[in-house]
Formats: C-alpha cells, sequence, structure tokens
C-alpha cells in the first residue's frame, strides 16, 4: 500500500493536493453561485480596506442584528479619533478604596458578560509593606467593609500601550493602535487564536468561551463599531477606554464612578489637562515599565 508521503509520480496524486483541490473547488462553485460581489460581502472586508458606504452597510446590518436578538433600539456610531488628542489615564492608589465599583460600571457601559461573567477591570489587594507587588495579590478579596486596615488597592486593566506586544502577535491584524492612543479590536475580524492573550504581560484581554449573557433591559444601546456592541463567542475583547464616551468629550465610565477621585483621565498633549498635571507634580508608577510596553496608563501617588 503506498504511504501518504508517496510522490505524486508514484501516486498520480498526493491526499495533501487532492483535499487542496477540494476546497478550491469549492471556492469556484460558491463564487458562481454568489457573484463576485456577494462573494466578497461573505468573506468581508478589513475594517481598513472599507469604504464609508461599505461601514455605513455594515454599521446598518449590525443594529439590525441587535434590534433582532434584545428586542432594543440601538445606535452604532463609529466616531473617529479627535485630531490632536492623545488619551491618557492616571490613577491614585493612595485613593483607591477598592470597592469594585468601576469594574461593575464598566461592565454596564461596554455590555459585558453577565454569564460567563467577563470584566475589563481587575482590582488587585495588596499588603501595604509589599508596595505594589502584584505577584503577591489578591483579586478575589471579598471582606465584608472595604478597605482593610494594612492594604491597598491596585486596578488594573489595558494599558493601551504605545508598544502594545498584542498587536505585533495579532496574524490577522484585527487589533491596532489608533491615533489618539486607543488600542482597538475588530471582532469582525477576529479569528480567536488568542495569541494577543499570550502576549500582553497585564492579563488585560478577555476571551468569549459562550455567547455573551446582556439581559436586554440593561443593555446600553449607545454604542461604537469598535468599541462596545455585543460581542459573539469565540473572539478577544478589552478596554478600549469607553471609546463610545470618550470620542464624544465624555469621561470613561469607571473615572465617572469612582466616589473617592481615584481616576483621572484627559488628553496627555494639553498641558492643561488633568493627566498632564499628575504626570508633572507627583511620583508616577509605570506597571512593568521594564518591559518597554510604554503605557498610556500611569499609576501615581
Amino acid at each position: 500500500m503506498p504511504s501518504d508521503g508517496d510522490s505524486a509520480g508514484e501516486r498520480g496524486i498526493t491526499r495533501r493536493a487532492a483535499l487542496s483541490g477540494l476546497a478550491g473547488l469549492a471556492m469556484v462553485v460558491a463564487a458562481a453561485k454568489l457573484g463576485a460581489a456577494k462573494l466578497q460581502e461573505a468573506l468581508g472586508k478589513h475594517f481598513h480596506e472599507m469604504s464609508p458606504e461599505e461601514v455605513a452597510r455594515l454599521i446598518a446590518r449590525l443594529e439590525a442584528d441587535v434590534r433582532e436578538r434584545y428586542g432594543r433600539e440601538v445606535t452604532i456610531g463609529n466616531d473617529p479619533p479627535i485630531p490632536g488628542v492623545e488619551f491618557a489615564y492616571a490613577l491614585d492608589l493612595t485613593r483607591c478604596i477598592g470597592c469594585r465599583r468601576c469594574v461593575y460600571a464598566c461592565v454596564k457601559e461596554n455590555n459585558l458578560s453577565r454569564r460567563p461573567a467577563v470584566q475589563w477591570i481587575r482590582v488587585l489587594q495588596i499588603e501595604r509593606q509589599r508596595g505594589t507587588d502584584v505577584f503577591e495579590s489578591d483579586a478575589y478579596y471579598d471582606p465584608e467593609l472595604v478597605p482593610q486596615d494594612g492594604y491597598t488597592y491596585m486596578p488594573v486593566q489595558c494599558q493601551q500601550c504605545r508598544n502594545p506586544p498584542c498587536v505585533k502577535s495579532c496574524p490577522v491584524k484585527a487589533t491596532w493602535q489608533e491615533p489618539d492612543g486607543i488600542v482597538v479590536v475588530d471582532p469582525d475580524w477576529c479569528i480567536g487564536c488568542r495569541c494577543c492573550m499570550s502576549a500582553c504581560p497585564y492579563g488585560a484581554r478577555h476571551f468569549n468561551w459562550a455567547d455573551p449573557d446582556i439581559p436586554a433591559d440593561e443593555l446600553n444601546p449607545q454604542m461604537h463599531l469598535l468599541g462596545n456592541r455585543p460581542r459573539p463567542r469565540g473572539v478577544v475583547e478589552k478596554c478600549n477606554f469607553c471609546i463610545q464616551r470618550t470620542r464624544k468629550g465624555l469621561y470613561p465610565a469607571c473615572v465617572e464612578i469612582c466616589p473617592v477621585g481615584a481616576r483621572k483621565f484627559g488628553n496627555l498633549r494639553d498641558p492643561q489637562s488633568e493627566v498632564r498635571y499628575v504626570l508633572e507634580h507627583h511620583r508616577v508608577f509605570i506597571l512593568k515599565e521594564e518591559l518597554n510596553t510604554r503605557p498610556r496608563f500611569y499609576y501615581f501617588y
């Protein structure tokens, strides 16, 4: 019996070549049935290759899909980066009390799955004597009241790096950095390989293992194409600085909800911005600075 490794001359054709030929034939048949335009629509285009008209049609289709699924009227925007703006975040470690209100506000604002639970923000509890040693922290603390004596609290989310390893690792360019510094993910282009999750040193990316569960009456109807629209099973998602809000001049939901004012946000290029004041007048700590990811997320004392 000839083996799989026999040459084409001995067998006429290899199994691999036969399967490849059948796959190609299937594509030809599909193209003949659909036509070139329909086939292109079925296969899709990368976001950066789409014309404004194609983006508008995509948004209309997505809005219809969300309305059908949730029975709610929704608006999916596509606000572009604001010229001259580079977003940055600063968090006061001396003020954070570990209440996790930021976590829950993020879930609600960004249409995150409730079951299984997806949370873009993790709050770490660290013994005060350990400083900022995240390797000796507890993300599952559950006391009756917070803050607890002898502990500090350190929220961790996407650091919106200037040198993002997640972007470099994506084999299909489903994630990229926008001119305003926000690293986005296109859920329509993501193949769920999770290479970006392995590359991220902050554990800031999350995989949808199941169809997201979002109660219809809790759905946020104000959405962004590259932001908080419901994501399907099998793709990766992450914090995007509430792109649906910040590109309209609003604060991220986590900033607004913080009861102690520990979170600061603004335009890094504006000398009068709150975040610039923090960087110029406080002691600043960058998480895992030695990795040269160059975050736009700063911790300060």
